[in-house]
């Protein structure tokens, strides 16, 4: 039987501000424990909120940068729950009136985003449930707590784990292009819980729908995804229910284990914060907002494909990294071809970032230089191969790629005198090959260029070698 997994996304992001969502606590990540608190976000008696305009403007952004319909007026709401990490008993969020509503990225409905204020964070020690002294305990850092953050809530579009993952890089690329924040996903500020259930294989009913929380990498929720898809799906085939649970996935023994269950639907009861007025952001604002935004990362895409012809794998490449995007553009306009251009960034370029962790335009090989490197092998001056340790002569020698492949003697053999006496010998060397050649066998040019570019060093120009090659051979 064919089944069809059905995901849906909830996406936290911690947004980039000096200050917490609704008190002037300084929002900073790695402080000592419970020093960036004050009497509001503590939920002193009396004391009352007031929002961050600046935490409003940075999901503003970012709910543009997605597609997202921006209302005309917004409110405040009071999630209530009891919990450890939230000293006021309830959440400040937004509930039937966010500030971004639905929208669409890379083909996926956004059903909202919404601003709230973020839980402390609660550190378990030890074992056992924390009650009995000496079997564990839970302990609360509430520096976290108030900080500005933004739900995005997704349709459940998404039909597997590869695609969640592609759809969270473009994602992440997008928010941090905007400048709210720097999405880091080991810090916490960028965290997802995903919705999965599965179905036939075209049912339009849903099935039952499990949440796995607060993994910490996308290549983790490609994973922890198709972990679930394959245990709801065996669950199916057996004729055993699916039951409602939130589950935590474990990435060493790639499994999954119940959280909780969850039988009915929370009850937050919700209502309107009566301490905070509501949101609404003129059109002139939201103008400038917009007109603020940098160029995407898929309008970037499609320009890096539409401007200079790269494949859709290249073009996304670059777009999701801007300093290297940055660097293909200026290297491609230096040297006049964009697909050699993007070659050596995608490859010899990016391996030597890779290796010694630097940023793109503080490397040593500069556009210019590389641009130099790029003309000596159009010109026939310097082989793919040879090339290719000048470059990694580059990296440490400021001289210039000519007078590298000089010093180097990896200069390219192209006159036709020398190369005919280097062809002559390994003819000479291959007399049954030479005869296996001429009566048919020509997949043979590739061993005769093969010995001709080791005899040479590989400074032999290999249109050359082969031109020669059929030429004493016959044909």
């Amino acid at each position: 039987m064919s089944w069809e997994a059905v995901i849906g996304l909830e996406i936290h992001v911690q947004l980039r501000t000096e200050t917490k969502m609704f008190c002037r606590c300084p929002n900073r990540y790695g402080d000592p424990p419970n020093t960036n608190v004050c009497a509001v976000c503590l939920a002193h008696p009396g004391m009352l909120p007031v929002a961050n305009r600046v935490a409003v403007d940075q999901a503003l952004r970012v709910g543009l940068a997605l597609g997202c319909r921006i209302p005309a007026r917004s409110k405040w709401d009071r999630k209530n729950y009891f919990y450890p990490d939230s000293p006021k008993a309830y959440q400040i969020s937004q509930y039937d009136e966010p500030l971004c509503a639905e929208g669409s990225f890379t083909g996926v409905r956004i059903t909202r985003a919404h601003l709230e204020e973020d839980a402390a964070k609660t550190i378990h020690i030890g074992g056992g449930d924390g009650r009995i002294a000496g079997s564990g305990a839970s302990i609360v850092d509430f520096n976290r707590c108030g900080t500005p953050l933004l739900e995005i809530v997704t349709e459940p579009d998404l039909r597997g784990g590869a695609e969640a993952r592609r759809f969270l890089t473009l994602l992440r690329a997008t928010i941090v292009a905007t400048g709210a924040s720097d999405c880091d996903l080991e810090k916490g500020s960028l965290r997802v819980d995903a919705n999965v259930s599965v179905r036939r294989s075209g049912d339009e009913e849903l099935g039952v729908k499990c949440e796995l929380k607060n993994m910490n990498s996308f290549r983790f929720i490609e994973r922890g995804i198709a972990a679930e898809i394959r245990r709801q799906a065996a669950l199916l085939e057996a004729g055993e229910p699916v039951l409602q649970a939130t589950l935590h996935y474990d990435p060493a023994s790639d499994s999954l284990s119940v959280l909780r269950t969850k039988e009915e639907a929370d009850d937050y009861r919700y209502f309107a914060e009566p301490d905070l007025v509501p949101v609404e952001p003129s059109p002139a604002h939201l103008e400038a907002l917009a007109a603020a935004l940098p160029e995407l990362p898929l309008v970037r895409m499609d320009r890096l494909r539409a401007a200079h012809g790269l494949p859709d794998a290249t073009a996304e490449s670059l777009a999701l990294t801007p300093g290297l995007a940055d660097y293909f553009e200026e290297l491609a306009a230096l040297a006049g071809d964009a697909r050699a251009a993007a070659n050596w960034v995608m490859g010899e370029f990016s391996a030597h970032l890779n290796a010694s962790g630097s940023d793109p335009h503080a490397s040593t090989v500069t556009p210019a230089r590389l641009a130099g490197l790029i003309a000596l092998v159009a010109e026939g001056a310097v082989s793919s191969t040879g090339a290719k340790q000048v470059f990694a002569a580059m990296i440490d020698d400021p001289a210039d790629a000519a007078a590298l492949t000089e010093r180097l003697g990896l200069g390219q053999v192209g006159d036709t005198d020398a190369l005919g006496a280097i062809v002559d010998e390994v003819l000479a060397a291959s007399p049954a090959e030479v005869a296996a050649y001429r009566g048919g066998k020509v997949q043979l040019i590739g061993f005769f260029t093969g010995q001709v570019m080791k005899a040479s060093g590989g400074r032999a120009d290999p249109k050359a070698v082969q031109s020669l090659l059929r030429e004493r051979l016959g044909g």
